[in-house]
């Protein structure tokens, strides 16, 4: 089979040893395409982000780098500006014919809490090449907020696939015309583009931007935060607005989107060419989104900014990344919004679920 795994094989791949973790693995990990990974119960800050480097394991790197470690077992902030790296409940003991890839979580990305996965010889953060064998470790930055932790937390995901699934550019556009992906004209190009909406009906409000100094956020804590202590928000009236270098901003896409249930797709983080920031930290779009709870009209996405190197004026309707579609390899048993925990489905301009629902 060619594709990204669904969650039965996923389950499979638990049944034959390929994923294990202590604790077991709970069934409220396994997403339509991905697995949700734990946090252990101890963080080492480091004084610099780092790879562990082929023929090398992170424990040896840590010996370099480890600044102090910290139990987390009764809850610890992890300090913004500070990088952090924390072991994983789960291992991997892939198949020669298995890759996977990891990425954080939406909520994890809504907050700008870079998370990023790593392995023992490993030269790419995020990737874990076919028939690796040994554990996986967070690398947590946050970036505009303090975060309060705790074991079994679950701020990044991984995907496994078998084989080169990846659509090109023509068999985007067939699915494009046989099950529309977006509610518009669509843009393809190394995948089907989307652009940032900076005319939201009925109001100026397009946006919000995170404050520099704030309290700590409890993970743990839903529906609990008051926005207005955290973001400012961000009006406009003529279309567009200026990103100031440094400062994270959450947007939403003029596209509704919609993966069909055979499909998952990833979002590119970065697209050099319409400027210098970067879109979404959090790039998995499970199988289902826009499709179900929805009505198959499509569901936005949310976009994550962080503008760098200069101010930038980002207009209406202006191309700021890329939605990569990959085949399964078999129709997932479950879908994103169908009878699970999807926090997104059928969303618009939306903030993490850590706060109160605004308006």
């Amino acid at each position: 089979m060619t594709g990204v795994c669904p969650n039965q094989q996923i389950e499979a791949m638990i049944a034959r040893g390929e994923i294990t973790a202590s604790p077991d693995v709970l069934p409220a990990q396994i997403q339509p395409a991905s697995l949700d990974l734990r946090l252990g119960t101890v963080a080492y800050r480091v004084r610099a982000s780092f790879l562990a480097g082929e023929g090398r394991s992170v424990a040896d790197r840590l010996a370099e780098f480890e600044m102090h470690r910290i139990d987390i077992s009764d809850g610890a902030v992890l300090e913004k500006g500070c990088v952090y790296l924390v072991p994983l409940m789960e291992s991997l003991a892939l198949p020669q014919d298995t890759t996977a890839v990891a990425n954080a979580k939406s909520s994890t990305g809504r907050l700008d809490l870079l998370t990023r996965t790593i392995t023992d010889g490993g030269a790419e953060f995020d990737r874990v090449p076919a028939a690796y064998t040994g554990p996986l470790y967070a690398e947590i930055c946050p970036r505009s907020f303090s975060v309060l932790v705790r074991p079994g937390m679950r701020l990044n995901q991984i995907r496994f696939r078998q084989g080169q699934a990846v659509l090109s550019d023509t068999e985007l556009a067939a699915l494009h015309a046989e099950s529309p992906l977006v509610d518009g004209p669509a843009v393809i190009q190394d995948g089907l583009g989307f652009s940032v909406d900076l005319q939201l009906p009925e109001t100026d409000l397009v946006g919000y931007r995170a404050k520099p100094h704030t309290g700590v956020i409890d993970l743990d804590r839903i529906g609990e935060y008051d926005p207005q202590e955290y973001w400012e928000e961000v009006r406009t009236n003529d279309g567009r607005i200026i990103l100031d270098p440094g400062a994270f901003y959450i947007l939403v896409s003029r596209e509704a989107v919609h993966i069909p249930p055979h499909f998952a797709a990833e979002m590119a983080p970065y697209l050099a060419m319409v400027g210098e920031f970067r879109v979404h930290y959090a790039g998995f779009f499970d199988p289902g989104f826009g499709h179900v709870a929805a009505g198959g009209a499509g569901s936005r996405g949310v976009l994550e900014v962080r503008c760098h190197e200069a101010p930038f004026v980002l207009e209406h309707g202006q191309v700021v990344g890329r939605l990569v579609y990959e085949k399964m390899s078999e129709m997932p048993t479950q879908l994103y919004g169908a009878g699970i925990a999807s926090n997104y489905q059928g969303q618009g301009l939306k903030l993490s679920k850590h706060f109160k629902a605004v308006g």
